[in-house]
């Protein structure tokens, strides 16, 4: 028997924050992209239209505009040679800026200083619906390659035609069309004069194998890092505008409370503050942030508090309020065989439940906006995810049609997956417009860990059975809320049975860096060694036993091979653990080393190997950044993060009570890259950060025979 109701894969269903919000699109024709740039070449991508539900339809929810096929990416070659590429992903730390201008500068044969990259500006870029689900590097990397090689072919055709020559025989290079036989050579905006010459192309242009690759897949140091490093680059926190006011907004106590009564009179008195209230929105205007603060303290107001459970029952309250769907879907079921036949066959059985807490992205840099409300309508700087989302949510909400709104993202310090809505960037229009100037808020840390939204808690029960061979032959898995990203084994089961249960959740929940893919792989990675343990076998055998993906198989074998996997402890305290798994066409192995002191119980973890496997590699460099920054990440939801709350309040909203790694938890790092240059790249922002939580679970039990089942496993150490 064999039953699949998948949820819409695109995007995922625990997006829900994206779900929240109904969007609009601005419809930006390329006619008047082109008008805007004036001569030279125009390159615009056709997308097919899967390509286009993936970029836009879903975020779009049940509005059914689709995506313009000519609005992927746009390139322009201008008359005096620059090249400048239009795209609406935004640069969040993931070096995006320097991968997308390799991949452009390759394929147009260009130096890579001669690119600028215009990225996620909603009056200069084509729409894109955000910056997330590693979907940069698979997806517009590739068109851009495309516009890349139709410009530099649209070039050559030109430079042959005007040289009477054949086109086999011209050559392009360093910026130039040349003609190696009459050493005849013209820069590109030589050639083009300045005409106006315009192509779109669709998904079939040809573009450089991998093997041929001179600029992409090299490591080019990051092409803004002298700015990033010396300060010079500005966040939307250092913006200034003329007459810019700074703006505070008054919070509820807790979630869902009411306002009662409202007494902003002593506010009201301060010289330069102006008070807003619309509805539930109550905010400051002021001169200066201090004043703003001030002012906000000094309004008095009633709250009615809502009824809310204690975070010592989440796990209970989740899996006793189910709903029938939530985000982007509803609950996805999938049933190979029979569970309860391969139970009769199996020798060996175990059933276990696992738990994962709420956390918080904690980005280095808040949420922050700048409104300013001018005659052309709301122009808004913003770190964002989303710009084209951010632009949609100002216009619902103050009733203008799109073009009269623009979002500017400037790079920005960090997102994992919390800045997809744009909450600050409608809070300051809103009191940028009732003071008539400027106005920039910047959410202090306290308001990021709070009204934000967190990564979902979630309960998974797994139950299954083996024979005593180790050969796999019941697989039952149930997660209740935190999501059904990688949810389905990669192993060999013959009777599988593995569901998504969507549950209304108490607390603001949404995307986070590899979404429940770290939940998932958590529970089975953990279950698989504790099977192994049960069947008396190695973790890393029993794996092999019953895993046929060969890229999978190959990052396995490749990280136990780094790590040294069957070697002695250096002593009883330390432990190994390992784990793997396959999301968004990334292929990943952990292997954790840990060392625990007794009696005290404080864990630290030693080593991390981890072999990574997404394709044909751009940039190595980069890649290895993403990798060590996502194991470093994770090592925080794995042993301590976690949100506590008590009816609706969240207890520990602080950076003092709510513990992120520090440079002193940084182990070893080991990071093994398999370069597949035969096979399309895929992201890496997100899928290497899955593996770290049940390495690290597993690692523990080496070390001390306990076997932890919830996230985070140590928050205040092992128990003695």
């Amino acid at each position: 028997m064999t039953e699949t109701r998948e949820p819409n894969p695109r995007p995922e269903v625990e997006r829900y924050e994206l779900f929240a919000r109904p969007g609009y699109r601005f419809d930006l024709g390329r006619r008047d992209f082109c008008k805007i740039l004036g001569g030279g070449v125009v390159v615009t991508v056709a997308l097919d239209p899967a390509l286009a539900l993936q970029e836009s339809g879903g975020a779009r929810r049940s509005s059914g505009d689709a995506m313009p096929r000519e609005l992927g990416a746009w390139l322009h070659v201008a008359a005096d040679g620059a090249v400048t590429v239009y795209t609406g992903k935004a640069e969040m730390g993931q070096n995006i800026r320097t991968s997308l201008a390799q991949v452009v500068a390759e394929e147009l044969r260009v130096p890579l200083p001669a690119i600028t990259m215009i990225m996620a500006d909603t009056a200069q870029t084509p729409f894109d619906m955000g910056t997330f689900g590693s979907r940069t590097t698979p997806y517009m990397a590739p068109q851009l390659r495309r516009a890349a090689a139709a410009a530099r072919e649209l070039l050559i055709g030109l430079a042959a035609e005007k040289w009477g020559v054949d086109r086999a025989s011209v050559e392009a290079g360093d910026g130039r069309v040349g003609h190696p036989p009459t050493r005849r050579s013209l820069s590109f905006g030589e050639l083009t004069r300045g005409q106006k010459l315009v192509r779109t192309i669709g998904e079939s242009e040809p573009t450089s194998p991998p093997e041929r690759w001179t600029i992409a897949g090299q490591s080019i140091a990051k092409v803004n890092g002298r700015q990033i490093v010396t300060g010079k680059h500005k966040y939307t926190s250092d913006l200034t505008r003329p007459g810019m006011l700074h703006g505070k907004v008054l919070r509820p106590p807790s979630f869902g409370a009411a306002l009662l009564s409202l007494d902003a009179r002593e506010a009201e008195a301060i010289p330069g503050a102006t008070v807003v209230r619309d509805g539930e929105f109550v905010g400051v205007a002021a001169p200066t942030e201090p004043i703003a603060s001030r002012a906000r303290d000094a309004i008095h107001a009633e709250w009615k508090a809502a009824a809310q459970p204690s975070g010592r029952q989440i796990f209970e309250y989740l899996k006793k309020n189910p709903v029938d769907g939530q985000g982007f879907d509803a609950r996805s079921r999938h049933v190979v065989g029979s569970v309860e036949e391969g139970l009769a066959e199996a020798g060996t059985k175990l059933e276990t439940t696992y738990t994962v807490a709420y956390i918080a992205h904690v980005p280095l840099e808040p949420r922050a906006a700048v409104a300013e409300w001018g005659e052309g309508g709301l122009t808004v700087w913003t770190g964002t995810q989303r710009p084209f989302g951010v632009q949609a949510e100002l216009a619902e909400a103050f009733r203008l049609t799109l073009d009269k709104v623009r979002v500017i993202v400037p790079d920005t310090g960090s997102g994992y997956g919390g800045k997809h809505t744009g909450e600050a960037a409608v809070e300051a229009a809103r009191l940028a417009k009732a003071a008539g100037h400027p106005v920039k808020l910047v959410w202090t840390r306290e308001e990021e860990f709070t009204w934000a939204y967190f990564r979902p808690a979630g309960v998974i029960e797994v139950r299954s059975g083996a024979r005593a061979d180790g050969t796999l032959l019941a697989w039952e898995f149930h997660n209740y809320n935190s999501g059904p990203s990688a949810i389905h084994t990669p192993y060999e089961v013959p009777h599988q049975k593995i569901e998504f249960h969507p549950a209304r959740s108490p607390l603001r929940q949404g995307s986070y860096r590899g979404l429940a893919a770290t939940a998932n792989h958590f529970a089975r990675e953990t279950h698989m060694d504790e099977l192994a343990s049960a069947l008396g076998l190695s973790p890393l055998e029993f794996r092999l036993r019953n895993l046929k993906d060969a890229r999978l198989r190959a990052v396995l074998e490749a990280a136990a091979e780094r790590f040294g996997w069957g070697k002695a402890k250096a002593s009883p305290e330390r432990g190994f653990g390992l784990a793997c798994g396959v999301e968004k066409g990334g292929y990943l192995a952990s292997c954790a080393e840990v060392s625990v002191s007794r009696p005290a119980g404080e864990v630290r973890v030693v080593r991390v190997v981890t072999a990574f496997e997404c394709g044909a590699i751009l940039n190595p460099d980069h890649l290895q950044n993403q990798v060590e920054g996502a194991v470093i990440m994770g090592l925080g939801g794995a042993l301590f993060e976690a949100i506590e709350s008590e009816g609706g309040e969240i207890l520990n909203p602080r950076l003092s009570g709510y513990r992120v790694p520090r440079f002193k938890d940084v182990p070893l790092l080991e990071t093994v890259l398999l370069d597949r240059k035969d096979l399309p790249s895929a992201g890496a922002g997100e899928t290497p950060i899955v593996g770290v939580a049940p390495a690290l679970g597993n690692a523990l039990f080496s070390a001390t025979g306990l076997r932890l089942r919830s996230l985070p496993l140590a928050p205040r150490g092992l128990p003695a």
